[in-house]
């Protein structure tokens, strides 16, 4: 592979209300969006995603590498996550590499007050107002407002994709400190 795998990978907690968001809402819907803006096909990761069989930390290791750019969503959960602060590290880096910022655009489940201030620092879309995690949500009048915000997520994003240099070998990926311990073999008798 020499090329961009994704153009987005969405870091988020696989825990609680910011997962059930996801899955429900934010990504099927982003998705949607991103294809009315791109010339091809979106390609999102989401780690739900995943090939059986495939090697957990080294698939997210991969995708992350082969992403244009990062949409964590930020919560409390977010930033409790190694997994997750290893992402945004990663494409930090990247940026810091590159000597640019725009390939990491952060999205706002929760909260803002607790967070680290690298994230402070961030400028980020506020999704609070819309924050439901549950399918009912996509029967009340704020799913309207919800989907033109999303729209406007879509456009912001396509016009950064535009922008992101071509894809280089070596681009730093951290796994999460300390790393997970590896399997443990099974003995043969």
């Amino acid at each position: 592979m020499s090329d961009y795998e994704f153009d987005v990978f969405i870091s988020y907690r696989r825990e609680g209300n910011p997962y059930k968001w996801v899955r429900n809402h934010f990504h099927p819907r982003l998705t949607d969006h991103l294809a009315d803006h791109l010339r091809d096909e979106p390609r999102v990761f989401l780690d739900e995603g995943m090939e059986i069989g495939s090697v957990w930390p080294d698939r997210l290791e991969e995708a992350l590498n082969r992403t244009r750019i990062l949409v964590p969503v930020f919560s409390p959960q977010y930033f409790r996550s190694r997994w997750c602060l290893a992402e945004w590290h990663s494409m930090a880096e990247r940026e810091k590499m590159l000597g640019r910022s725009g390939l990491i655009y952060p999205v706002l489940f929760s909260d803002s007050d607790n967070f680290p201030s690298f994230a402070q620092e961030r400028s980020w879309r506020d999704l609070k107002k819309w924050n439901h995690p549950d399918p009912v949500f996509q029967q009340t009048v704020r799913w309207i407002d919800f989907l033109q915000e999303i729209e406007d997520v879509a456009i912001e994003l396509a016009q950064r994709l535009e922008k992101v240099p071509p894809w280089e070998p070596g681009w730093p990926v951290q796994r999460p400190d300390p790393p997970m311990p590896g399997m443990t073999p099974v003995p043969r008798f």
